[in-house]
């Protein structure tokens, strides 16, 4: 497999062509970034944790018959995956009230929500990702209302995996953002990554926080962390 020209390169990751046009190198960074970039950071090894840990959770799922982008995680911090086109939305299933939905609603932290709760943002860092529902999504054609119940379809069981493994793993899944793409033939797969960068993980036991919230509150340990909740899934296969 040869790589080519860099294609595209965001906050945590940078995407190659490679002489497939159906397949895409995707590698991942240390930087680490918050509140939409206004907050810029390195985390040392966080590349390849995030890779090794993205890597662990859509194996799992692609077993369970969730499609996604994955075809093989290539080495420490490179994965290759299928050619998509990502749709614009940010994909938010909340399971306690955390974060930006706790600040907004002027509710605690760490109230459990009855139900898992799912939110979209409109990927637009210009505008700061704003939420938007479901009807504003097809309204603009980010999404068809078909597409929009796969990826809710989806979301909610893609939530009641996580939730599973990462118990046995002696850890809350609080909340998490996803994001989906369409394929060349207009199948909706889950693509991005699934990582401390993207999921709200707080210990069983303590509450303490294995995320990236401890960039974002400066909470020191960030690196040790994400080490953590990896040692922590590895074990699950032993």
């Amino acid at each position: 497999m040869k790589v080519l020209d860099q294609l595209y390169e965001g906050k945590a990751k940078r995407v190659f062509k490679t002489d497939d046009d159906q397949l895409y190198m995707v590698e991942y960074k240390d930087d680490a970034t918050a509140f939409n970039g206004e907050k810029k950071g390195t985390i040392a090894h966080k590349g390849v944790l995030n890779n090794k840990i993205s890597g662990w959770f859509f194996n799992r799922l692609t077993d369970q018959g969730v499609k996604n982008h994955l075809v093989q995680v290539v080495d420490d911090d490179h994965q290759l995956v299928k050619r998509v086109e990502i749709i614009k939305l940010e994909v938010i299933v909340r399971n306690i009230i955390a974060g930006s939905m706790a600040k907004r609603l002027g509710l605690e932290e760490g109230l459990v929500a009855k139900t898992p709760i799912i939110e979209f943002s409109y990927k637009d860092d210009d505008l700061g990702d704003p939420l938007i529902n479901r009807y504003h999504a097809q309204a603009l054609g980010v999404a068809t209302k078909e597409e929009i119940d796969t990826i809710i379809s989806e979301a909610f069981k893609i939530n009641d995996l996580l939730s599973q493994w990462l118990d046995e793993a002696n850890l809350i899944l609080v909340d998490f953002k996803l994001e989906f793409g369409r394929t060349p033939d207009g199948t909706i797969i889950l693509a991005d990554e699934i990582s401390p960068d993207t999921c709200r993980l707080w210990d069983k036991d303590t509450r303490e926080k294995l995320d990236k919230d401890r960039f974002r509150r400066d909470l020191g340990g960030v690196a040790e962390a994400y080490v953590e909740v990896w040692r922590r899934l590895q074990a699950l296969d032993q």
